[in-house]
This record gives structure tokens, C-alpha cells and sequence, in this order.
């Protein structure tokens, strides 16, 4: 019994690394950083964090990238970069965003 349960903790300690290391992908750069929140902002179930211009999410709901931007946008104000769960944002998708 006690080999089961080491075995079982010891799968999930090799497991729970590799879930917390996983990156998101999800960033964007705020044209003007007076815009950036103070604090976390949640936009479609993904939590944005703001140091400066520079933005990172965690979560979110599962749709197209160019969708996501413009819902960010929309709270956040107008972006020179957007990258959704990996998805980078063209510059002629990015002015349609920001339109």
C-alpha cells in the first residue's frame, strides 16, 4: 500500500512542473501605457497583467485570435501587438483590431 502511494505522489511531483512551466502564449503591447491597468484585468475568462506596455494573460475562452484582440481592445485601448494561445496577430489584422 505504501508503494502505491509513494508511486502516486511521485507521478504527480514529476507531473505538476511541466503543467505550471506550460506557457500560454497569449501577449500584447499596448500603444499607449497609460492605458495599461494597475492591476489584473479579466477579458473573456483570461486574466491580463500589465508591466509597462507589455501585457501577458493566463486562460480565456477558446476562440479565433483576431476576436480575442478585438475584446481586449475594446477594455484596454489600442495595441501595436497581439498574440493569442500562440496566435500572432498580422499587422493588417492588428489595424482591423484597433479600427
Amino acid at each position: 500500500m505504501r508503494s502505491i502511494l509513494a508511486l502516486t505522489a511521485l507521478c504527480l511531483a514529476l507531473a505538476a512542473p511541466a503543467v505550471a512551466q506550460t506557457p500560454s502564449g497569449t501577449r500584447l503591447v499596448l500603444a499607449d501605457a497609460a492605458s495599461a491597468p494597475g492591476r489584473p484585468v479579466i477579458v473573456d475568462g483570461a486574466s491580463w497583467r500589465c508591466e509597462g506596455t507589455a501585457c501577458t494573460a493566463t486562460g480565456g475562452a477558446n476562440q479565433p485570435a483576431t476576436r480575442a484582440c478585438r475584446r481586449v481592445v475594446a477594455r484596454l485601448g489600442t495595441v501595436t501587438e497581439f498574440t493569442w494561445r500562440g496566435t500572432a496577430l498580422s499587422a493588417e489584422q492588428i489595424a482591423a483590431c484597433n479600427a
